[in-house]
């Protein structure tokens, strides 16, 4: 009897396998097997099979369903080893993962790699045998690479390559972490040290302690008190709040009128009702801060969730957070995959933020992410800004989110008096200088009567480019083609997109012109400029140059907070979210060049970066100012954003999208090439372009788009890979996402596009 053909009845688990190419991106069904039955899951991670016939290898994947099914046994493989002894991700999980699937164009198990903490990652042996890379024990030393290193001077070997890119992925980690996700030795991670590739530091926290588990409630939630408005805010969010649907809400608030206040009591009140909440930040540096409010009134409730945490100690709070052990989360984008149960509320502060949104695959937005949460749980979204995204405020303004507004300082504190000053009128009047004059006085003013000062500048370095002067050519990164910046430590030139560093060259590459001038003005030369003309000035700088540790950040400011310096001097990771009460004064330096960026975003991120860092100013009792220096003072963002008139930036902002198609009238679908050969990335946009096309004509419904380029990005090269992109106008749906996902896969499998890199971004920036 012929047994080839017989159909059994048993389980069949349908599993994202890592490694798998988007042109054959699927979910992969394997037999249970009898011994297996109790064990497998969905939510758990399984060893399988992968390839065919003697090329199969062992791979892990994760379960994302089982039915039961008829199958044919000669034609199904079976699962070999079932990981994890309790689901890893649950069924709301396992829908945000095939939603991260169809909507960024990742592959399935890049999608599960998303919603799990690195630090539970596995990593498999050549026998297929699974290794977890969850850590107990105390561990003291933690390795990055090493700022300054020039990766030119040497040759890597596969494993040392490997290290290098887990680090690039992960920041930081220690050694047995990286020999366990890396598969190599410690004598690897030896010669690197040795080479001066890595560098090292002592962990001063607890490395795989969970970074909350020891929070002591040491404030009181009845000492916050609202002012009128805020209650009538409040009250209106508590009842979408408790209304049992999901519901998406704005609160537009002036810088300084106490929006704070009113999260914390929404959590407060949602705690109450027996439901957990997600509290997002955009940036590192206002984690500590947050984290010190939200600690002090919630003890450890609270987890926080970010990636300057090392891998041990996100998967420890993760742990935490999925074992019920901690019912608010406190973080940056990745925390809005927390694995909490029951969410009542999540709130997202300074939502127009561009960190909400993710770089690399899969490109997600942490705002559409909250709002797949929020529709589970029928949970209250809160967006939040003193400057909405325009995308947000136009939906408020249209009803489809609720709007609250907060137009009053709290305590009747008064906005900061604002004044543009003409940096045109100084040159001629010969001053040279980066600073005014009127903002100099300014400064020894603040400096006289022991009152703090912020100098925003948003390029660091010393000097920002240096030029032959003979025949002009730029001292440029040669890997990416762009102008080097000058660091005055070191007296070495780095590329800010890949971290080439080399020493101040004495003479051109071009002619060979032993005269090369530095200009422009990064945020070390205002340093030592300010220490110059103050010399008993205390001056703190904040960039990333002097924020590499990991607790850089939250020494730092405590210390500015306690008046040890006069002077802070930073780029953006100063404007926004500080609260420190004897900040008189904000100077803002060199803001021209934000404004014309290229980019449909780039009026509407200067307007906010300028709103945000002037609110700095005169958050206590005393009165504050502040000083925009510009070459153009009659530019209307800079006046709008000077006299604080959101209201008027978006209506006039909104009509220029409007007329030009740009969202939130429509979406853009930007798609990447990227290829070591020039000639070879222009290529495969064209030829994408007309697959694309075909598909368009071929799509049973006609979909209106509009198709600008190819073009080149950018600055044309970056990380040795030349780009180029292809910019479609049109609607978000299904229907048009299936379309580019088409394209996609042709693409990929044919060898037109072998030596290219393709990626496909939704509604982010446009260079």
């Amino acid at each position: 009897m012929n047994n080839e053909n017989l159909l059994l009845t048993g389980l069949i688990a349908q599993v994202a396998v890592e490694k798998s190419l988007y042109s054959f991106d699927l979910l992969f069904d394997y037999l249970v097997p009898y011994d297996l039955i109790n064990t497998a899951a969905a939510g758990k991670r399984v060893i399988v099979d992968f390839g065919r016939g003697h090329s199969a290898k062992k791979r892990q994947g994760m379960i994302l369903s089982i039915r039961e099914a008829l199958y044919e046994p000669s034609k199904i493989k079976r699962i070999a080893a079932v990981v994890d002894s309790e689901p890893l991700l649950s069924g709301e999980m396992l829908k945000l993962v095939v939603w991260l699937k169809e909507n960024t164009f990742c592959t399935y198990f890049d999608a599960v790699k998303t919603v799990i903490p690195a630090g539970l990652g596995l990593k498999l042996s050549d026998e297929g045998d699974s290794v977890k890379t969850r850590y107990k024990g105390d561990v003291t030393k933690i390795l990055s690479i090493a700022v300054d290193f020039d990766f030119s001077l040497i040759t890597l070997t596969p494993k040392q390559q490997a290290v290098i890119e887990m680090l690039e992925e992960y920041e930081s980690a220690c050694v047995k972490e990286i020999c366990i996700v890396c598969g190599v030795t410690s004598a690897v991670i030896s010669n690197l040290l040795k080479k001066g590739v890595l560098e090292e530091r002592l962990n001063e926290r607890g490395y795989s302690r969970a970074l909350s588990k020891d929070f002591e409630v040491t404030a009181n939630l009845d000492s916050l008190t609202f002012s009128p408005a805020q209650q009538n805010v409040f009250n209106g969010l508590k009842e979408l709040a408790d209304c049992g649907q999901a519901k998406c809400a704005l609160l537009r608030g002036i810088t300084g009128s106490g929006k704070t206040s009113v999260f914390i009591k929404l959590i407060e009140h949602t705690l109450n009702k027996g439901k957990t909440a997600i509290m997002l930040v955009p940036e590192i540096s206002l984690t500590p801060q947050m984290t010190e409010q939200f600690k002090s009134l919630f003890g450890n409730k609270v987890a926080i969730i970010h990636s300057n945490l090392s891998l041990g100690q996100r998967a420890d709070e993760w742990g935490r957070i999925k074992n019920g052990e901690a019912g608010i989360i406190v973080g940056t984008r990745s925390a809005v995959f927390a694995p909490l149960k029951n969410i009542g509320v999540i709130i997202i502060d300074e939502e127009g933020e561009h960190s909400y949104k993710s770089d690399r695959s899969p490109r997600y937005h942490a705002r559409n992410v909250a709002k797949q949460r929020a529709f589970h749980h029928n949970a209250l979204l809160l967006l939040a800004s003193a400057t909405p995204s325009i995308e947000s405020y136009h939906f408020a303004k249209t009803e489809r989110y609720s709007l609250f507004e907060l137009n009053e300082r709290y305590s009747k504190a008064i906005l900061p008096d604002v004044y543009i000053v003409d940096m045109k009128t100084e040159y001629e009047n010969g001053n040279r200088s980066n600073f005014s004059g009127i903002l100099l006085e300014e400064l020894a003013d603040n400096l006289e009567r022991g009152e703090q000062s912020l100098i925003l500048l948003n390029r660091r370095g010393y000097h920002t480019y240096a030029r032959c002067v003979k025949c002009g050519a730029a001292v440029s990164c040669p890997v990416c083609l762009i102008p080097l910046t000058y660091h005055k430590k070191g007296n070495s030139v780095q590329c800010h997109y890949c971290a080439h560093n080399a020493p101040m060259p004495d003479v051109c590459e071009n002619c060979k012109c032993r005269h090369i001038y530095q200009s422009g003005t990064g945020t070390q030369r205002v340093e030592d400029e300010i220490g110059e003309i103050f010399p008993d000035a205390r001056i703190l700088r904040m960039d990333a140059d002097t924020t590499v540790s990991k607790t850089a950040f939250e020494t730092k400011f405590a210390e500015f907070k306690s008046g040890e310096y006069d002077i802070m001097v930073g780029t953006q990771m100063v404007a926004k979210g500080l609260d420190f009460e004897n900040i008189t004064l904000v100077g803002v330096l060199g803001i021209d060049k934000a404004l014309y960026s290229g980019d449909y975003l780039g009026y509407e991120k200067t307007f906010s970066l300028i709103t945000q860092v002037v609110g700095r100013s005169g958050r206590g009792s005393k009165k504050g100012r502040a000083y925009l220096q510009t070459f153009t003072p009659d530019h209307y963002v800079l006046n709008l954003a000077a006299a604080q008139d959101y209201a008027e930036f978006y209506g006039q902002e909104a009509e220029v999208r409007k007329a030009l198609i740009f969202p939130p009238f429509c979406d853009i679908f930007l798609i990447g090439f990227s290829a070591v050969d020039e000639k070879t990335s222009e290529k495969a946009a064209e030829k994408f372009l007309a697959i694309l096309s075909a598909e368009l004509n071929s799509a049973e419904k006609k979909l209106p788009y509009r198709v600008l380029g190819p073009t080149k990005s950018g600055t044309g090269r970056i990380n040795g890979k030349y780009r180029h992109k292809l910019i479609i106008k049109c609607k978000n749906s299904a229907a048009f996402r299936r379309i580019i996902s088409n394209a996609l896969k042709t693409a990929y499998s044919g060898t037109d596009f072998k030596y290219t890199g393709i990626y496909v971004d939704i509604n982010g920036e446009i260079l």
